[in-house]
């Protein structure tokens, strides 16, 4: 072996590709968490030029909005114990963040469970006014 050659430790073969897959693995959901549900109402709040309101986003979720579906229809009335999705019956966690510490504290999804959730509910996106009057309601309810 030359002095230049890398030392090999059997112990460890291949071990330098699966170090970092499950570094990677375990510290995946700790970047996922890049805001917080207030954060997010000050974001929608800004894109929408007026806080959230309370009422109106009880209302909003609580209410069908020309289809069959509301918000509460998956998540509850009030949001605060896990839901089911109405058609496959998938557990939903609760959508209060008071209740499940991990809503809305990924943007990403937060954005993308709005577009998906809206166009289902109101057969379109929702505009940041909804969303941050939604939230100012699910931020509301406290324990």
């Amino acid at each position: 072996m030359s002095p230049l050659s890398p030392v090999r430790f059997p112990l460890f073969h291949g071990a330098s590709r699966v170090v970092p897959i499950a570094l990677a693995l375990l510290a995946g959901p700790a970047f996922a968490a890049d805001t917080t549900a207030a954060e997010q109402l000050d974001r929608w709040s800004a894109q929408a030029g007026a806080p959230g309101r309370v009422d109106a986003g009880r209302s909003f979720f609580n209410r069908t909005h020309g289809s069959e579906w509301s918000c509460a229809s998956c998540h509850g009335t009030p949001p605060t114990e896990a839901g089911k999705h109405a058609s496959t019956g998938k557990r939903i966690a609760p959508m209060a963040p008071a209740f499940n510490t991990h809503a809305f504290t990924d943007s990403a999804k937060a954005d993308k469970w709005f577009r998906r959730n809206c166009k289902d509910v109101v057969s379109r996106e929702c505009s940041a006014t909804e969303k941050a009057d939604v939230l100012a309601y699910l931020l509301s309810l406290k324990p």
